[in-house]
């Protein structure tokens, strides 16, 4: 758990990256459906660089929001679930795949209405998760990259799915962290004699 202070600040610099970060997914799910897939790669590139940059600066920068910490979740959510549908629909991916980390999404997102009825906050993010989403984001434009035939597109493809399949891993992993850590929030206290 990091001792940085969170503001309530909403104009900070990682604040915008995370935005334009939210302002490239449509333009990845116009790219991946008209089959532009180099230009697909690079923004999914730039969008996996940005969420790295995002966090380093507002940590350096002495600028972690509230905002922040709920927008840049957001942002990966939604890039990992567009760049999901965009493969799954060009069969790129089986849907087992998409279907597993969106079952695991709903099960967190259950699991945040529940805590935030409870009047907790969301949980902070674990180690897991990051590791989770980067393999994700790492694995996403291999797996578009596997589509040209040629040795770079075999490479990509071995690649791309060792980081899906350890992203998948590592992403439920985390969710069953979140789970627990939840469960012992909601724990209700024993009772003194």
């Amino acid at each position: 758990m990091s001792s940085e202070l969170v503001s309530n600040r909403v104009l900070t610099v990682p604040n915008a990256i995370s935005f334009a970060r939210l302002l490239l997914v449509p333009v990845f799910a116009v790219l991946i459906a008209t089959e532009h897939d180099g230009w697909a790669v690079l923004v999914l590139a730039a969008s996996g660089a940005s969420d790295w940059l995002d966090g380093v600066l507002a940590r350096r920068l002495h600028q972690v929001s509230r905002l922040g910490q709920l927008l840049d979740p957001a942002a990966d959510r939604l890039f990992i679930l567009v760049t999901l549908v965009g493969l799954a629909w060009r069969e790129i991916v089986p849907l087992w795949l998409l279907l597993v980390l969106v079952a695991r999404d709903v099960v967190l997102g259950i699991m945040l209405l529940v805590l935030g009825r409870a009047g907790y906050p969301p949980l902070p993010v674990h180690l897991a998760g990051k590791a989770g989403t980067f393999a994700l984001l790492y694995a996403f434009p291999l797996l578009l990259l596997s589509e040209w035939d040629s040795v770079l597109g075999t490479v990509a493809q071995v690649a791309g799915w060792a980081f899906a399949l350890w992203g998948v891993g590592l992403y439920w992993f985390a969710g069953f962290l979140y789970l627990e850590q939840a469960r012992r929030l909601l724990r209700p206290a024993p009772r003194s004699a």
